[in-house]
């Protein structure tokens, strides 16, 4: 099998040879059971296995803290938007900040508003052709949390390094588009979250990121498929899970990353890429 097509398309992203080539494998055998992985059983031993290997595989080349769970959820990064809200608007505070840089954040923030209070607290850039300086963000310091999309693929704008939100008010990011691209210091956030179609491997799934103090936050009408804390509860398998695209999750993990992983080479690849495509400006 050899890939003869490149595409720039915005996702899903291309798969390694590597990995399409294991898949073929286990489509008619998984793992030695003589069932195709779209027949495996989700509650089996052998996909409990699987499952387990993608959060251990996520947990080391992100570098995840030992007080943070790790998710796999349906609905893509969309249904984040909503889910953001209703897992941690039942707290305290019934009100949120939101950096408004591009239309995925924009979308976010329209989903939130149907749970409670939303403030857009940064100044809006025609066409969105940039980030506003940090240092006009309004951020409230009683908020649930602060949301920001971390690359807005549309506008094509990229936040250089997390914005700072107001001590003990959680930082919430969709990262869907970069994850994996470059370093990132988890433990300076509440919520991450990114669909798997873009660096994990395909689509039909979602990475939740979450600190474990947040897990009691959620506003009581929360679907349990959407509830955090239900999820973890239920090792992600709160209702069945899309087998198909854990097993892509895993091994394209395991292909594509060496055991130590260092996102600083994979960033170093990307800047190249980059300088070759648009220029040493970039």
């Amino acid at each position: 099998m050899k890939d003869k097509v490149i595409t720039f398309a915005a996702g899903p992203t291309k798969v390694p040879t590597e990995v399409k080539e294991t898949i073929r494998k286990e489509m008619l055998d998984f793992n030695g059971t003589g069932l195709s992985i779209l027949e495996t059983m989700h509650r089996s031993k052998p996909f409990v296995k699987l499952l387990e290997t993608c959060e251990k595989n996520v947990r080391q080349v992100l570098s995840v803290p030992e007080n943070y769970k790790i998710l796999f959820l349906q609905g893509g990064a969309t249904a984040q938007f909503a889910a953001v809200a209703m897992n941690l608007f039942g707290g305290t505070s019934k009100t949120a900040d939101y950096l408004i840089t591009g239309m995925w954040s924009v979308k976010a923030l329209q989903e939130a508003r149907k749970y409670g209070e939303c403030r857009e607290v940064c100044p809006l850039v025609p066409d969105f052709k940039d980030i506003p300086p940090e240092s006009t963000y309004e951020l409230n310091p009683e908020a649930a949390y602060l949301f920001y999309c971390d690359n807005e693929t549309i506008s094509g704008v990229e936040f250089s390094h997390p914005p700072t939100p107001p001590e003990g008010v959680p930082l919430v990011c969709d990262m869907s588009s970069n994850i994996l691209s470059k370093p990132v210091d988890v433990s300076k956030y509440g919520v991450i979250f990114a669909g798997t179609q873009k660096n994990f491997g395909c689509s039909g799934c979602t990475v939740v990121i979450v600190r474990e103090d947040l897990l009691d936050r959620a506003l009581a009408y929360t679907p349990g498929v959407l509830n955090y804390a239900q999820q973890a509860k239920a090792g992600s398998m709160y209702n069945t899970p899309p087998t198909f695209t854990y097993i892509t999750t895993s091994i394209n993990r395991c292909v594509t990353l060496p055991t130590a992983y260092q996102a600083i080479r994979v960033q170093q690849l990307n800047d190249r890429k980059s300088q070759r495509e648009h220029g040493p400006n970039v």
